[in-house]
């Protein structure tokens, strides 16, 4: 049988990333895209487009969920943002149909104009008690906190210093606010340094925001945030934390790592979602001063122009603070947590590399994107739920799995997915050595493509 007919995927299906559809050139808006469709739509034809899934049925341990083909599938869900298993809690789901009786099911208005409710206003005070700050202010989303947040406070002449690993919503809010924007070493504060002392070396004007993360979520490290504060003292800076992915599940009080490091109500601005712990879409930004909070409400656009959250979001948020704060949320995050070392532990035992510290989040790493797409296409039919994460949320060439855990995961859960990923990598990694023979002839690749 020749080489080629033992390869049933075409190779660009296993090549290429989204950086290569990213700059988009010609006059042609709309046809323009075409070019990604065809890649992406040849990974998909092949099972090799893990995106766009949807669930079948509420997002618990185990659940069915389908392909973006339409595909359905199911087995143990690490796929899932819900860490301390609140999104289908008893209590969660009482408090947003006492919500809905009383208000309906929409706040009807932007913060501005009258979409608050008595939910939202009880909310922002129980954001600022937890985190030892003065005020809150909500947003529609996290991902519209993080941006409004910096856009909302940077004018064009002020520098933003920030972990080259942050999040989307932080750059692109930084980038949409000013052109200074200066990119340090992941969790590097000498790196740090030397971008604010070259600034204030030359512009002792305007303002610097340092932006960082508490819980970086591709990697599962987090920073020194009071060197970081300190830092912001010294050259007369702001320090924003994004706290998104471990306020509430890590930490014995469910503060994270910005309470883990005696820094509760000492850093200078904090944003988060709602969208990992506390059962709902959503986000906030903290502050000790009122005028930051009065000036975000009316300068801020996602605050301002957005609808407001909707009574029942503000009800099931505040309510999970509720239960976060409780001897049930204690309970709760050490559940997770043996959950998260058990997982770990028994992910290195059966060869997988393992990065980052004990989190909510397992990153799993298979660095060549072809490999990783070829495990991802066994998982479904093994009966896994899982996120494969390529460029751009990871750098090209270190694409990873990254599993996340919830507080209801049984050993049984975290046996079988362990079982499972060994069972699809060692089938995947046989199929790959073929494909990579086949990448290394010279040419064949475009002559594949035409």
């Amino acid at each position: 049988m020749p080489f080629w007919d033992e390869i049933p995927t075409p190779v660009e299906a296993l090549t290429g990333s989204l950086r290569d559809y990213r700059d988009l050139r010609g006059a042609d808006l709309l046809r323009r895209v075409e070019h990604f469709f065809r890649w992406q739509d040849l990974r998909r034809q092949h099972h090799l487009w893990p995106y766009s899934r949807a669930t079948e049925e509420a997002p618990k341990a185990v659940c069915a969920a389908q392909e973006d083909t339409g595909e359905s599938f199911a087995g143990v869900n690490f796929g899932s943002q819900d860490y301390l298993s609140l999104a289908s809690h008893p209590a969660i789901k009482e408090a947003a149909k006492t919500a809905i009786d009383e208000y309906g099911v929409h706040s009807a208005g932007s913060a501005a104009f009258i979409g608050n409710t008595r939910y939202s206003l009880a909310l922002e005070r129980s954001i600022a008690d937890f985190l030892g700050m003065e005020h809150a202010v909500l947003y529609p989303t996290g991902w519209a906190a993080g941006f409004g947040a910096i856009k909302g406070l940077v004018r064009p002449d002020d520098h933003v210093v920030m972990d080259g690993l942050c999040h989307s919503c932080l750059q692109e809010g930084a980038f949409a606010a000013t052109r200074n924007v200066h990119l340090h070493g992941h969790l590097n504060i000498a790196s740090a340094r030397r971008h604010l002392a070259r600034i204030r070396g030359r512009d002792a004007e305007n303002a610097i925001l340092v932006v960082t993360e508490s819980l970086f979520s591709m990697d599962s490290d987090t920073p020194d945030i009071a060197a970081l504060q300190d830092l912001c003292r010294e050259f007369k800076a702001t320090l924003l934390v994004d706290c998104a992915h471990d306020l509430g599940n890590l930490g014995e009080d469910g503060r994270g790592h910005i309470g883990l490091q005696r820094m509760i109500g000492v850093v200078d601005i904090v944003m988060g979602s709602f969208s990992k712990t506390f059962g709902s879409n959503g986000g906030f930004v903290a502050t000790n001063s009122p005028a930051v909070r009065e000036y975000l409400k009316y300068y801020s656009a996602p605050q301002t122009f957005s609808n407001a959250l909707s009574p029942v979001q503000a009800a099931i948020v505040l309510k999970a603070f509720e239960i976060v704060a409780s001897a049930e949320g204690r309970a709760l995050r050490a559940e997770l947590m043996n959950n998260v070392n058990d997982l770990r532990g028994k992910l290195q035992a059966a060869g997988f590399e393992v990065i980052g510290d004990p989190s909510a989040i397992v990153p799993v790493m298979m660095c060549e994107e072809g490999l990783a797409r070829l495990v991802a296409s066994r998982l479904p039919e093994l009966g896994v739920v899982a996120n494969l994460v390529e460029y751009p949320a990871v750098a090209k060439g270190s694409a990873r799995f990254r599993f996340q855990v919830m507080a209801k995961h049984s050993k049984a859960n975290v046996d079988d997915v362990v079982e499972r990923l060994h069972t699809a990598y060692e089938a995947a990694q046989l199929a790959y050595q073929r494909y990579s023979r086949l990448i290394a002839r010279p040419g064949i690749i475009g002559a594949i493509g035409r």
